[in-house]
């Protein structure tokens, strides 16, 4: 599913992609499978051949999770950086339907990136996350709800599809109630 996650615009990730295929240990989950726990050490990064899942972060004053964002089909999965060096992940990643990933650990990773030809990848990638978390963090108060589902709707249209209500709003942090009523703006008028 393009769009949704731009950091991936403008890198070559086909070298990094070719390795997972080549080296990675194909490893399958069934929806609502872990891929990693927040605060358990993280270990692995994917490369996902299919399915999707769900990076989520709890909230405990309220009580709460909340997604965070996604990894789809074609994309890596997981907590990078914290990967590269066995830290301890701050989001916790769950298969949002049944998977296959190709899994490589994450000191291999680092390995490969550090390696000549793979540094201004390694540096690339980090700035390109960094890019997209300082812009959907900024977006939180530039843009009213209505403006980020519709925003999200033009990167990602065909995620009215893939991924259900509850976890779109989840993503958007609000309720289903609020995205509910925003689709019916959006297809009926006021």
């Amino acid at each position: 599913m393009s769009g949704i996650n731009s950091y991936i615009k403008g890198l070559d990730l086909s070298p990094l992609t070719e390795y997972c295929i080549n080296h990675g240990r194909l490893t399958q989950y069934t929806k609502g499978d872990y891929f990693v726990k927040a605060g358990e050490e993280s270990r692995f990064i994917g490369f996902v051949d299919c399915g999707y899942f769900n990076y989520k972060v709890h909230n405990s004053s309220e009580g709460k999770d909340y997604i965070t964002g996604f990894a789809f089909e074609g994309e890596f999965v997981g907590d990078y950086p914290n990967c590269l060096s066995g830290k301890t992940s701050e989001v916790t990643i769950v298969a949002g339907t049944s998977c296959k990933v190709l899994l490589l650990a994450g000191e291999e990773l680092r390995k490969l990136l550090d390696s000549d030809g793979m540094r201004e990848l390694r540096q690339a990638i980090s700035d390109n996350l960094f890019s997209q978390v300082y812009t959907q963090y900024l977006d939180t108060y530039r843009m009213t709800t209505r403006e980020r589902y519709k925003r999200l709707l033009l990167r990602c249209p065909e995620i009215v599809q893939s991924i259900n209500l509850k976890d779109i709003a989840s993503y958007l942090k609000v309720t289903p109630t609020t995205i509910s009523n925003i689709r019916r703006e959006i297809t009926f008028g006021r």
